[in-house]
């Protein structure tokens, strides 16, 4: 049988639960009204911003245009000298502040030599790591290889192997390249940069990278080291079978007026399906050495 005392008592207990219930409740509304206010808060901060990420296109000479993936190409053939970067773009300080508070490791293709502070702590770099890595750069540093990055004393090996995939260092265009861009090639001073331009000019462009090894005292040991770093971009065609004598012999590989001449009698007395330069070395016409390099290049078909 119940007593009075337990009567008494059976309200108490039910408003007790009741009032746990009611603050249960309360404080889940409470932080889900926090987390509402301030994704919405974030929300109308990131539509007032600019895009997240624009691409701007950077020349030697220090222009900036901001173009479409769609535009990439063009402008690359407009303006050689140039690249095409990533960049952040600019955001208020209450974003900025919650994505540093929430900021997570993200892995995607970039340069060493020019990604920003902000991409590398995006990277995983800490702003120390990424200061570190800037300062470098400004005082005249570069990575010309993955290598080259792994040796950082910022940049450990787990973080290497990490990012190992998405590192995108531009090799180095022989048929675009200015004397700046060649001047940083390992062993390249001034005075190879100058011989490189020149010989481009006389070549008409550079067909294999290996064609620099024709300049004076470029030896195999100074192209070794620069060999995985240069490429060549086609060249336009050399018009071997339309050219005058007087044109001919000012190209590298033929020289002497009378190789330039010998070279006109063949394309005047041999039918064309037998315009090769595999047959100007045949006949006489070009040593075999001068004759397998020009038939290394490109060539406009008869």
């Amino acid at each position: 049988m119940k007593s009075k005392e337990d009567e008494k008592n059976k309200p108490s207990a039910a408003v007790f639960k009741v009032g746990a219930i009611a603050l249960a409740f309360l404080i889940v509304g409470y932080q889900a009204a926090l987390f509402v206010v301030r994704a919405g808060r974030l929300r109308l901060e990131a539509n007032r911003d600019r895009p997240d990420t624009v691409f701007v296109y950077n020349s030697d000479a220090g222009e900036q245009f901001g173009i479409s993936p769609r535009q990439t190409d063009s402008f690359r053939q407009e303006h050689p000298n140039g690249s095409l970067v990533r960049k952040n773009a600019s955001h208020s300080e209450y974003v900025e502040s919650y994505r540093k508070e929430t900021r997570r490791v993200e892995s995607f293709r970039f340069n060493p030599n020019t990604v920003s502070v902000e991409d590398l702590i995006r990277l995983g770099f800490s702003e120390k790591q990424a200061a570190a890595i800037e300062r470098y750069r400004a005082s005249g540093g570069r990575f010309r290889r993955k290598a080259d990055f792994a040796k950082s004393f910022v940049v450990a090996d787990s973080v290497f192997r990490r990012l190992e995939r998405f590192i995108d260092i531009p090799k180095v265009d022989l048929n675009r390249a200015d004397s700046a861009a060649l001047d940083d090639l390992p062993g390249i001073g001034a005075w190879y940069a100058k011989r490189i331009l020149a010989y481009r000019a006389e070549l008409g462009g550079y067909s294999f990278p290996e064609q620099l090894l024709d300049i004076y005292r470029f030896d195999r040991e100074k192209y070794d080291a620069l060999a995985d770093l240069v490429y060549c971009s086609p060249p336009a065609p050399y018009a071997l079978w339309t050219l005058p004598a007087d044109s001919l012999q000012r190209h590298p590989y033929i020289r002497s007026r009378q190789a330039a001449r010998s070279i006109v009698l063949f394309r005047e007395h041999t039918p064309r399906e037998g315009w090769t330069v595999a047959a100007l070395g045949e006949a006489g016409i070009l040593p075999p050495e001068d004759a397998a390099r020009l038939g290394r290049c490109a060539i406009a078909p008869p």
